[in-house]
């Protein structure tokens, strides 16, 4: 999950990260209160949006007084930055700035560990520092068992050239953004720029953080940091029942138990597709090692109600689970829906007691099921019900 800037200028806060004050406001109002309450000077109104550039288009302005600064919300609020429209705006205090830098810390997949890169040029995007200046950006490895400690921290301050005076607060306030790492669950912190203010003060300017979903039983609280709003309904739906859910752009809506399998499911009924019409699927949907009546209903309730869904292909490999009982659920699943089930399903099954699975669907011989043997039957025949339909 992403984070707005204000969301995490407020997890800096709470774990001791040097940050400036800073006041949401969704109304013009609400920033001209925000910059009276922030003492009336000189502050910066900034697009509240989990994306990129918000400077270059507009979304970053500063302003001299409380008047100013609700003229400055008014110009960005509704503003359409990457596709994403500002619906709040974060008034931030200003700040003589001496010195500008770069610091983060992020998942390290390929090597199975942390990552830490670090630079005295910051400010600008880190992509363009990292392509035309590759030297002037440190990169060093994180133990996840270590961490950033005081000598890690020395390490890296180390790497990215930074000047005597400034190292140590430097690296305390790079030691303070690794405790937001580790202690709330993320995978990646980064902040751009940090700066060395006029008066030698180390602050942290801006904040971009993603926190693991996975890790959230153990952070109740940030279930209050979602933007709800902005969400699916569909995937709302879909996480509702804990199902894995992502929404696609085409018409072949896809169940599956495993995330391989779903996944080869996608390439199948695209290629299929090809074939008729440029159909694609609708959607990610992996209902794990459980397909009950229950969790199909669930899964078969969250695909049918997408508008652009026209066929359902339910590609199921019994395991642990065998393939009578998920037979079982989706001709339970399909009593549960009623009249709600109302587009073509085509299920291959295989696996565990396939043949009793087959069976119990024949016997059920629902109008809207078609059995197929075969994945690329299967996702054949799901591709020329949607386009059928389309």
């Amino acid at each position: 999950m992403d984070l707005f800037e204000y969301q995490a200028r407020d997890i800096f806060e709470k774990h001791g990260v040097p940050v400036l004050g800073g006041v949401v406001a969704t109304t013009p109002e609400e920033a001209r209160a925000g910059a009276e309450e922030l003492g009336g000077g000189t502050v910066v109104v900034k697009a509240q949006v989990k994306t990129g550039g918000r400077g270059k288009a507009g979304g970053v302005k500063l302003a001299r007084s409380p008047e100013e600064a609700a003229a400055k919300a008014e110009e960005i609020l509704g503003m359409d930055i990457k596709g994403h429209t500002v619906h709040r705006v974060m008034i931030a205090a200003g700040a003589r700035i001496a010195e500008e830098y770069y610091f983060s810390v992020l998942l390290d997949r390929a090597n199975r560990s942390y990552l830490a890169m670090c630079s005295v040029e910051g400010g600008m995007e880190i992509e363009q520092l990292a392509v035309e200046r590759p030297e002037a950006l440190a990169k060093v490895e994180v133990d996840p068992l270590v961490g950033i400690d005081a000598a890690k921290a020395d390490e890296i301050v180390t790497a990215a050239g930074f000047a005597d005076d400034v190292r140590g607060d430097v690296a305390a306030a790079i030691q303070k953004l690794w405790t937001v790492y580790l202690e709330e669950d993320a995978t990646l912190v980064e902040v751009n720029p940090l700066v060395r203010t006029e008066d030698g003060a180390i602050v942290a300017l801006d904040g971009k953080v993603t926190l693991d979903e996975n890790a959230g039983f153990r952070h109740a609280e940030h279930d209050a940091l979602e933007d709800k709003a902005a969400a699916d309904p569909l995937e709302a739906k879909a996480k509702e029942n804990d199902l894995n859910y992502v929404k696609l752009d085409g018409e072949v809506g896809i169940i599956g138990n495993g995330a391989g399998l779903v996944m080869s499911t996608l390439d199948v009924v695209a290629y299929a597709g090809e074939q008729h019409g440029g159909v694609k699927p609708a959607n990610f949907l992996d209902i794990g090692g459980g397909a009950s009546a229950s969790v199909m209903a669930a899964g078969l309730d969250v695909i049918l109600n997408d508008p652009q869904v026209k066929s359902v292909f339910v590609n199921v490999f019994g395991g642990i689970t065998a393939c009578d009982a998920v037979a079982n659920g989706i001709v339970q699943a399909l009593e549960i829906l009623g009249a709600e089930a109302n587009k073509p399903l085509v299920v291959r099954l295989d696996g565990n007691n396939v043949v009793e699975g087959r069976r119990i669907l024949t016997e059920a011989d629902h109008p809207l099921v078609t059995l197929a043997v075969t994945m690329d039957g299967g996702a054949d025949a799901a591709a020329q019900a949607a386009a059928a339909a389309a």
